[in-house]
């Protein structure tokens, strides 16, 4: 199964790794990792997607609390939550494609950022599954380079990693 995991973490240089670490230490797949700034200075924050068994996400989350620098650890999966992912799909776009490339990236609510002689770049933000619907799309025009962010979440209503204070030594 897969698993949204949120950290908060004390912004050092090695804390990314550490985490990944551990998890790639038990085997299961790194499916997605985000990490980015937060509200409080000195605190970053990671979303993590992971698959591994249901008897095993408990005992990756308290591996994850042990390690120094984690902060906080949620577990976003089963509570109401907003699930984005952002792309940049550069695909070639012949002029005679380019009128059917723009109507496809309005059906998808998404927009062009850059267009060239030969290629148009768009940018496309939503749930995962809208993003891999827009690259399969994509794929028929000819899709030349992705770049993907990895999802990021947050919870609806009160935010699990607030429930604590923020500490930092």
């Amino acid at each position: 199964m897969r698993y949204t995991l949120a950290l908060l973490v004390v912004d050092r240089p090695t804390v990314l790794s550490h985490v990944a670490g551990l998890i790639s230490r038990r085997r299961f797949n790194i499916k997605s990792i985000a990490a980015g700034a937060t509200d409080e200075p000195g605190v970053t924050r990671i979303t993590l997607v992971v698959d591994c068994g249901e008897e095993m996400i408990e005992q990756v989350m308290k591996q994850l609390a042990k390690l120094v620098d984690v902060v906080k650890v949620a577990d976003l999966t089963a509570v109401p939550s907003i699930n984005r992912d952002m792309a940049l799909i550069k695909v070639k776009a012949l002029p005679e494609k380019r009128t059917q490339i723009v109507d496809i990236v309005n059906i998808f609510r998404a927009r062009i950022v850059d267009v060239t002689r030969d290629t148009m770049v768009i940018e496309a933000t939503g749930e995962v599954e809208k993003i891999d619907a827009l690259c399969e799309v994509m794929a028929e025009h000819g899709i030349i380079e992705i770049a993907r962010t990895g999802l990021i979440a947050v919870s609806r209503g009160p935010a699990p990693l607030k429930d604590l204070p923020v500490k930092i030594d």
